[in-house]
């Protein structure tokens, strides 16, 4: 058996150093080739180092959040042969200054156990008396007894009583206080009382360390204000109705956020210094003409900022469409870099992204209500640009709405012919676009189109030869109406 030492290697032209994001191991682990050791980060990207030797974690080189030199070692493995690591005569000779040194006296780690022994044996003697009693049983006190527990934030609950038939006096109080209050306050509800000294720190490192490093450099850098002012908005309300009402079939409905934005662009020309960045190292201050205005959004992800881009260069509908584009965009990311980015339901669709192989894989497609069974509590949703109808279990809603739906691939079924006798309301008339194998042996997807709108089904290998599918071939794609996600 020998050791080999993998060393950070040369991640990038020009980087010098990174930082250990994550250990995928620990020392002791057995691991094969090509498997993620460990996550690092640069300025630009976080990238994955895989093991290029099978062996056992001996030792790691650093602890997540540490900066490591490029070259540095990175970990130590023991492995099959010789090893990339040569021992040198003084590691493979024992050291002999190991035998000379004095071993230190056996009276201390006596003496520990025996303080450790007796510490048990008066916690248990403190505690035996303050056993909780029973539900229901009401300890006997005077009233200027309870009045004293209640200022001290004693519950007399807790609190054994010397007095007559358990009855609690000011001195048994007394001697609930003189013990440590962590021990006399460590069950029940007298646990709220308890103070806590207790700290923990959470290191920054990674993704969250450069967001904060990028947070204290807008808050050095740019401008930060608040002001709030109570507006009257009536006739601005009135104005988005009357615009909404001439021109909201033709260029669509107008929210409040485009006369924000608006007024932003406005308010920004009589003061442009609060559209500026001062740069601290060179003593600049920058103003900028363009106007990017950032719209905080919550997801399922946490807090994101989409931004609306050159603002000043488009009117109350120009900037609508943007927030709406902005609101109908994927941008897939990838080791901290753009692998793909579009609409979402052409992003979705995509069967050379990552997405298309998770088991929530699906498109999301944007219908417009045409009825409502309220007998069934079926809705029933026309795909855009075609004539192709959808129908879902939801709520009612008034013709003309817009709803968003998604159909996972798992749901999707594929038939031959449009078979009336199935239970399965929606079946849609689709062309084969692509096969692609995924990573389960026994299943494919398959790419399809339904009248222009992009559909996803995931099939098994099976399935696909007993219907002999191929590209261009003209199918019916089945979709329970429990399964669409609305």
């Amino acid at each position: 058996m020998g050791t080999h030492v993998i060393k950070m290697p040369d991640i990038g032209e020009g980087i010098a150093e990174v930082e250990l994001v994550e250990w995928h191991v620990q020392v002791g682990d057995s691991v094969n080739e090509d498997q993620v050791l460990a996550e690092v980060m640069t300025d630009k990207a976080t990238v994955e180092i895989p093991s290029p030797v099978a062996g056992r974690i001996l030792a790691l080189g650093g602890q997540p959040g540490q900066v490591m030199a490029v070259g540095g070692e990175l970990i130590r493995l023991e492995v099959e042969g010789a090893g990339n690591l040569a021992e040198s005569p003084a590691a493979a000779t024992p050291a002999a200054p190991v035998a000379a040194t004095p071993e230190k006296p056996k009276e201390a780690p006596v003496a520990a156990p025996k303080a450790a022994a007796e510490a048990p044996r008066a916690l248990r003697d403190s505690e035996a008396p303050r056993q909780r009693r029973q539900p229901g049983e009401r300890p006997l006190a005077s009233p200027a007894v309870r009045q004293r527990a209640r200022d001290l934030g004693i519950e007399l609950q807790f609190v054994q009583g010397s007095g007559p038939a358990g009855r609690v006096l000011h001195e048994d109080l007394d001697a609930y206080l003189t013990q440590d209050g962590s021990v006399a306050r460590s069950g029940g509800a007298a646990q709220g009382y308890a103070e806590r000294h207790d700290e923990q720190a959470v290191p920054v490192i990674g993704l969250r360390r450069k967001i904060a490093q990028k947070m204290q450099d807008a808050k050095r850098r740019i401008p930060h204000f608040s002001y709030v002012e109570e507006i009257d908005v009536t006739d601005l309300e009135a104005l988005r109705a009357h615009l909404n009402q001439k021109w909201g079939g033709q260029r669509g409905k107008l929210t409040l956020l485009p006369f924000l934005v608006r007024a932003m662009v406005v308010a920004l020309r009589d003061f442009p210094q609060l559209n500026a960045r001062y740069d601290d190292e060179a003593e600049v201050v920058t103003r900028y003409g363009a106007v990017h205005v950032g719209i905080a959004t919550q997801s399922d992800n946490g807090l994101m900022v989409p931004v609306l881009r050159h603002a000043e260069s488009r009117d109350l509908w120009g900037n609508a469409s943007e927030v709406a584009r902005l609101a109908d965009h994927l941008v897939l990311l990838e080791n901290g870099k753009v692998r793909a980015s579009g609409p979402i339901g052409e992003t979705l669709a995509r069967v050379d992204l990552p997405l298309a192989l998770d088991d929530d894989a699906g498109v999301v497609i944007e219908g417009t209500v045409s009825d409502h069974d309220p007998a069934y509590g079926l809705l029933t949703l026309v795909l855009p640009g075609s004539a192709l109808q959808m129908r879902v279990a939801h709520a009612p809603l008034a013709p003309g709405k817009r709803l968003r739906f998604k159909v996972q691939a798992r749901d999707v079924s594929l038939n031959l012919r449009d078979d009336a006798q199935s239970s399965i309301l929606n079946r849609l008339p689709v062309r084969v676009l692509e096969l692609v194998d995924t990573d389960t042996a026994a299943h494919v997807l398959v790419r399809l189109d339904a009248g222009g709108n992009p559909l996803l089904a995931r099939i098994t290998r099976y399935s696909r030869d007993q219907l002999q599918l191929r590209p261009g071939q003209l199918l019916w794609a089945q979709i329970k109406s429990v399964a669409v996600l609305a």
